[in-house]
């Protein structure tokens, strides 16, 4: 499974967005909005599609939408980790306009969770309270991470804080200070992406 090396974000101001419609499609119970690691194929990634089916095992029959951060998860973190955010931005925004009775979980592993901390401080605060859970996997957040970002490290949203979980495989160079880049690519087997899914459940 090709999953994403060095990611970071920075600390971007977002435009301000339009709303879109959320379709023809009746609204689910849950959604889960996830951003894939850097050069993940398009779609959700391992550690997303992992994520998301082990939280669906635990919400028995309630419904569950998925939504893909659609961008590029590149290299190029300027303009990717941005584009990323924006697009979550917009998406989380117009769930919480169309669907306010859907509860939202958000997730991203590598940069896609700092794609997901410049979401949620983007928003206007009071998409927060639409949002149930939020499981980053592998955020940067190292020394290491650091010198790779074109500015300063991203965080969640303060109002997020208290619903999320944050995780790191000891030794992953991008969220610690450790040097194993195998453990990057770890959170599935580590047993992390299913104590994330549960706490997500938790909160539904």
């Amino acid at each position: 499974m090709r999953i994403g090396g060095a990611v970071v974000a920075t600390a971007w101001a977002l435009p301000l967005v339009h709303l879109a419609t959320a379709g023809a499609e009746p609204c689910p119970d849950v959604e889960v909005v996830f951003a894939r690691g850097t050069t993940e194929p398009p779609g959700a990634g391992g550690i997303g599609q992992a994520f998301i089916d082990s939280l669906r095992s635990q919400l028995g029959g309630r419904s569950v939408g998925v939504y893909a951060v659609n961008y590029p998860a590149s290299r190029d973190f300027t303009t990717s980790t941005p584009a990323g955010a924006q697009d979550a931005s917009a998406h989380i925004q117009a769930m919480a306009a169309n669907c306010p009775n859907t509860r939202l979980v958000l997730g991203g592993y590598s940069q896609g969770a700092g794609v997901i901390d410049i979401s949620t401080t983007s928003a206007p605060p009071q998409v927060a309270d639409h949002v149930a859970a939020a499981a980053l996997f592998g955020a940067p957040r190292s020394a290491f991470a650091d010198t790779l970002s074109p500015g300063p490290l991203p965080s969640i949203a303060p109002q997020y804080a208290d619903k999320t979980i944050d995780l790191c495989v000891p030794n992953d160079p991008i969220c610690s200070d450790g040097w194993d880049m195998r453990a990057h690519t770890a959170y599935v087997e580590t047993g992390m992406v299913n104590q994330a899914a549960t706490f997500a459940a938790s909160r539904i």
